[in-house]
């Protein structure tokens, strides 16, 4: 297997198992993970949030974690990267307002390169108009813009994900045995005993 670059795009009070998990589990695979947010260094942190699925009518929210950056969002660009990962949470719904981040999203699908997004990230692939004619699932709270951007919105269970070409979704954190596998298969990372 060959390493693969990978950009992690998060932002304040993003979901903080969606933040970790991907960065920890892809680097611990041999992947270089560089984790980014607009407006923040290296060594900068974003807060996290927790989101928890207790029998409320929605998810909770708890304060999660001081997540360290460890490279710069402004020297981001696609064509240094193999692959791009969308963390869910709150973090997508600002985000999507930066034109440089959806500038970034862009350049990613044009050149046909891996993306994976999880929960709201589907928020960024829809501002972006990156998704139309594409399956996707995403928190079901996204359902109407992923349709609204003219993608099919795939109402799975919260453990599924639904990889359509080289485009990995998923509805949020329990859900990561599945998108990970998925997107490491789409990458072309073999776990072997």
């Amino acid at each position: 297997m060959s390493a693969k670059k990978i950009l992690l795009l998060v932002g304040d009070f993003g979901e903080d198992y969606e933040i970790m998990v991907p960065f920890q589990a892809l680097a611990m695979v041999g992947h270089s993970v560089h984790a980014v947010c607009p407006g923040k260094r290296p060594g900068d942190t974003v807060k996290t949030a927790i989101h928890d699925f207790e029998g409320d009518q929605t998810y909770s929210e708890k304060p999660g974690h001081r997540f360290t950056l460890n490279a710069d969002f402004e020297q981001a660009a696609a064509g240094a990267y193999d692959a791009l990962v969308i963390a869910g949470g709150r973090a997508p719904e600002y985000l999507r307002l930066n034109p440089a981040v959806l500038a970034l999203v862009r350049d990613f699908a044009a050149a046909d390169k891996p993306i994976a997004a999880i929960c709201h990230g589907a928020q960024l692939l829809a501002a972006a108009g990156v998704i139309a004619g594409r399956r996707v699932s995403a928190y079901p709270a996204c359902a109407p813009e992923v349709r609204l951007a003219g993608a099919e919105y795939a109402d799975i269970a919260i453990d599924g994900a639904v990889t359509d070409g080289r485009l990995v979704t998923a509805p949020a954190w329990p859900a990561h045995p599945a998108w990970l596998a998925q997107f490491l298969a789409v990458l072309g990372t073999r776990i072997e005993p």
